[in-house]
């Protein structure tokens, strides 16, 4: 752990191998190696987990987790790194997988790999430019994932843990409430990056369990995703062309608005999950 998170390694390394962070893939090198721990500390594996890494970059986080876990399974978009990370991380509990994170089918892919049910935990420095749809991806692939830590943008936390009413609450806020648990395990100074990004980072714990309301998951995300597209808009204008696409009139919109005691001129980042949950059931009593 001590030479993947020493500047001075990581410099000389790239310097050797030809190599460039390519800020296209929004590759940032984490060369701190007590937030290493931190993430290790959170994510509370043993020697039966099995570990999904997205963008391992140089390996920082890739070593540590497979002395604590009995597979790594690390996905590099970027060729020439998951090359040189297959040579200096040779390891039988360290598997590099070569491919696009957003685009696999990770259930296939660590089937692949062997894994046939253990426990499962995603931990990632996550690169930037991504960092929302993994987070989706993650939650809605049905895994059974124990936790999920990772590192993302101190903006990007903010929305995932943002309560209602605030300007970071939205679509990615309450995905996380509905999935999981979510805490905030540190803020990161981007001074521990090589090379440093313009944004300071931040490292969040998910822990995943069964959704605590009640109302159809597809259709709660509908009336979700369609209360924020226009974040300006009140509730009721949001809501009105999906109301018609379900085969809603105005009046039964009133009336779900009405039956949720809910005014006419709210705006959907005021209301909690539960409040979605239950105007999602009334709308859908007129279908």
């Amino acid at each position: 752990m001590e030479q993947v998170t020493s500047p001075s390694y990581v410099a000389r390394m790239m310097k050797e191998r030809g190599l460039a962070a390519k800020k296209g893939l929004g590759q940032n090198f984490l060369v701190d190696r007590n937030i290493v721990g931190r993430i290790l500390e959170n994510a509370a594996l043993d020697g039966e987990s099995w570990v999904l890494e997205i963008g391992p970059g140089l390996g920082a986080l890739t070593g540590p987790l497979a002395e604590r876990a009995a597979q790594v399974v690390a996905v590099e978009i970027d060729r020439e790194l998951a090359a040189v990370l297959r040579e200096v991380l040779a390891h039988p509990r360290i598997a590099i997988v070569e491919g696009d994170a957003l685009e696999m089918d990770w259930r296939e892919l660590l089937e692949d790999m062997g894994w046939r049910g253990q426990p499962l935990s995603l931990v990632a420095n996550l690169p930037y430019y991504i960092t929302s749809p993994l987070i989706m991806k993650a939650l809605e692939s049905g895994l059974p994932f124990t936790s999920i830590v990772v590192m993302v943008q101190k903006e990007v936390a903010e929305r995932m843990l943002a309560a209602p009413g605030s300007k970071d609450y939205g679509v990615l806020s309450l995905a996380v409430q509905y999935y999981a648990e979510g805490s905030l395990v540190m803020k990161v100074p981007r001074t521990v990056f090589l090379p440093a990004p313009k944004v300071d980072s931040a490292v969040v714990r998910l822990l995943p369990r069964p959704p605590k309301v009640s109302a159809p998951r597809k259709e709660l995300f509908q009336v979700i995703r369609a209360a924020f597209q226009q974040r300006r808009k009140t509730l009721r204008n949001a809501l009105k062309a999906l109301t018609v696409e379900w085969g809603l009139g105005l009046e039964q919109l009133d009336g779900a608005l009405a039956r949720c005691g809910l005014e006419p001129g709210v705006r959907g980042e005021r209301l909690s999950l539960e409040e979605y949950s239950q105007l999602t059931e009334e709308l859908l009593k007129g279908v």
